[in-house]
């Protein structure tokens, strides 16, 4: 682990979230957007979403049919907006409508889970609550034998045991950076990979011709 550590972070010094927001609540409505969506469109999306909703109280001050216009092009628009809604509202009702910075309190808000509640709390607020876990994470720790875990919450437990806590805002970063530059769903860069030495499904995927020049 310290190996896999001490390489990432030489090759991504600046591991931050690609999504780009000013305060905690931009971040966490991006990061509901980017749901089943890329972050270069959650981005396009909010450089005008952001100049005209500033506030929870703004994205229940005009329809849901509007909201949904808004953010229709991250897909899923109906459910996004609903759960935007939704969460504006009770920020407004029990947090006076400021982002909470615990992890118990955001997942209890309509549209978060763990994965957007680590987001949150680590870029926003600099809290190692937890390890980010989406698809690039879940597919470079099977690929890294990190874990063979399914599920998106144990395989963060397992990463959290091995990976120190101080790394732990990095580490979801580095891998999801990796995995969009180099580690490809379909075809990874093996041969242009800083960690293919160490990594137990590069030898396997060169062999087969299954990787990208």
């Amino acid at each position: 682990m310290n190996e896999l550590i001490k390489r990432l972070k030489k090759e991504y010094p600046n591991p931050a979230v690609a999504l780009r927001y000013k305060t905690p609540f931009e971040l966490l409505v991006a990061v509901i957007l980017s749901a089943q969506c890329t972050d270069v469109r959650v981005n396009m999306v909010t450089e005008t979403l952001f100049k005209k909703y500033r506030k929870p109280e703004d994205y229940l001050s005009v329809s849901r049919e509007e909201l949904e216009n808004d953010i229709r092009s991250t897909g899923f628009y109906r459910s996004k907006a609903k759960n935007i809604r939704a969460m504006c509202k009770k920020l407004i009702i029990e947090h006076d409508g400021k982002v909470p910075d615990t992890m118990d309190e955001l997942v209890q808000l309509p549209g978060v889970g763990r994965k957007t509640a680590n987001c949150v709390l680590g870029e926003a607020y600099n809290l190692p609550s937890g390890i980010v876990v989406d698809t690039h994470v879940i597919r470079l720790s099977h690929r890294l034998g990190l874990t063979d875990q399914k599920d998106a919450v144990k395989i963060e437990k397992e990463l959290m045991e091995k990976v120190p806590t101080k790394y732990w805002i990095s580490f979801g970063n580095w891998l999801i950076h990796h995995g969009r530059q180099i580690c490809h769903a379909r075809k990874p860069r093996c041969t242009s990979c800083t960690l293919a030495d160490i990594c137990p499904s590069a030898e396997e995927y060169i062999s087969k011709g299954m990787i990208k020049e």
